[in-house]
């Protein structure tokens, strides 16, 4: 019997050495924690269960059957987040570079179904080169396998990404169908093609910083939704965003102890909005001061910061939050904005998550560029994520909601549940300015004419009154009460059910 313990615990020794100890410290020298640290950083203490530690691969070619480590490039199995359970698998760069061969892939597979079947989340920390060449079409199978049950479990558990290495090729569509991606900066990269292919087809030079960094992902392509300076602060934020979220969608999100007075009142509020209708306020400000502890956990922050999305919390429940920045671009909703915002509050709503609106819009951003992307179509997708979410809707309009824009920030007409707005807000059909110029085109040679009309305009709709009369919105509220009057509107709406139309799914403009 003790031979046997003995060999367990050999072969356990060597499973866990992964590639062995100079490909683990390469991995060390490089600024990168391996597999394992990685999961146990992730994870309480003590509670990561293993699964298939002894798998390894079936390829013969190429002389492959003489290597065969166990476990095969990826660590998986399950744990607990602050007593919460989620499954996670790792992926072990010193193992033939973490490549995906396809009993990689089955432990991968396993690990999705058992998280879809008992409903938890599951986190996949990437760290890989890719298909395993000598594989061939069996390695490319395995990656179908997964990206087949990345669509099924979409809408059903929580799914985080945290690119920790490289993720090229096939490799990136698994993370682009998830919830969440993570990336860590300066040693973690996103392409479908490298630099040297792009270089071959296409003649351009470029770096895989440049084409598929951290920056590149959060900034531009809105790829990656946060980059963190090393791994230890990514895997940190992970276990914060996954307090914030339920287990999966037949579950209420966690609700948390709080010390904070939902009676708060914030005076400095009453002043947030300056007298200069055209000078801009920052909108995070009114955000930390309405959440619980003032704590917000911001999602996509580098990308469309004309919009802020994120995680706060009222009364200990977790609330999404979608608010216009008038710091940047004016709070004009453009492309980048609506995409980012739509998939945000379609995020929340499969996940009964509550959602709660700031809205200080003057109107999508004008021009030919946005016009040939398709403003029109990218705008819809945000009008759409609101009109058919069923979720609680607290809407706060603070300054100007001109237009379309009006409508589409969770408007009373795309079923918000509570409307209220700052005596500051301006509902109209567009500025005053603009709006004289259209009825009194006949008198713009007479400025004195047009100032008068304009303040007439102003006096007439630079108020929340006309749309309060029409029920559009259900109270004009102090904004130091702010804090109260949304916690009270969402605790009214807790056992709120409304459901759409049966359909086999909807067809959401793309």
């Amino acid at each position: 019997m003790k031979d046997i313990l003995h060999e367990l615990e050999t072969r356990r020794s060597g499973a866990r050495l992964g590639g062995g100890q100079k490909r683990i410290d390469t991995q060390h020298a490089k600024g990168k924690l391996t597999a394992r640290e990685r999961i146990e950083l992730l994870l309480d203490e003590g509670t990561f269960e293993e699964y298939d530690m002894f798998v390894a691969h079936r390829c013969t070619d190429f002389g492959m059957e003489k290597n065969r480590p166990y476990g095969d490039g990826v660590v998986t199995g399950w744990g607990t987040i602050n007593g919460r359970m989620v499954y996670v698998f790792s992926q072990d760069f010193t193992v033939l570079g973490g490549s995906v061969s396809a009993t990689h892939a089955q432990k991968i597979v396993k690990i999705m179904d058992m998280a879809v079947q008992n409903g938890a989340p599951v986190i996949g920390l990437n760290d890989s080169g890719g298909a395993r060449i000598q594989e061939g079409v069996d390695s490319l199978a395995g990656y179908a396998e997964i990206f087949q049950r990345n669509i099924e479990a979409s809408g059903v558990i929580p799914q985080i990404s945290v690119i920790m290495g490289p993720c090229a090729g096939g490799a990136v569509y698994s993370p682009a169908m998830t919830d969440f991606i993570f990336m860590v900066k300066d040693s973690s990269y996103m392409f479908v093609t490298g630099p040297d292919v792009v270089k071959t087809v296409t003649n351009e030079v470029v770096t895989a910083e440049e084409l598929g960094g951290a920056v590149t992902h959060t900034r531009k392509s809105s790829v990656a939704d946060a980059a963190f300076e090393n791994d230890v602060e990514a895997l940190a934020e992970v276990r914060r965003l996954v307090d914030f979220l339920p287990l999966n969608n037949r579950e209420k999100p966690p609700v948390r102890p709080f010390f904070d007075n939902v009676d708060r009142v914030e005076t400095s509020l009453d002043t947030i909005i300056p007298e200069n209708a055209n000078q801009p306020y920052d909108m995070k400000e009114l955000i930390l001061k309405v959440a619980d502890e003032g704590d917000f956990y911001e999602i996509q922050e580098e990308h469309a910061k004309n919009i802020v999305t994120g995680f706060i919390r009222l009364e200990g429940q977790t609330v999404g939050v979608v608010a216009n920045q008038p710091m940047v671009l004016a709070g004009c909703l453009d492309i980048d904005s609506s995409k980012k915002a739509a998939r945000f509050v379609r995020f929340c709503d499969c996940f009964e998550i509550p959602i709660l609106t700031f809205v200080d819009v003057p109107g999508f951003l004008p021009g030919t560029g946005q016009e040939y992307g398709g403003v029109i179509k990218h705008g819809a997708k945000l009008l759409f994520a609101y009109g058919e979410a069923t979720v609680p809707k607290v809407t706060v309009i603070t300054r100007k909601a001109y237009g379309g824009a009006y409508d589409v920030m969770s408007s009373k007409h795309l079923r918000g549940d509570v409307n209220y707005a700052w005596p500051t807000a301006e509902i109209a059909v567009m500025g005053a300015k603009g709006a004289t110029e259209i009825i009194h085109r006949a008198d713009l040679g007479d400025p004195e004419k047009i100032a008068k009309h304009t303040a007439d305009y102003e006096d007439r709709f630079a108020n929340p009154f006309v749309a309060a009369e029409r029920g559009f919105i259900d109270e004009v509220i102090q904004p130091r009460s702010t804090r109260r009057r949304v916690s009270r509107a969402f605790a009214m709406l807790r056992n709120k059910k409304l459901s759409n139309p049966w359909k086999k799914h909807d067809n959401i403009p793309l």
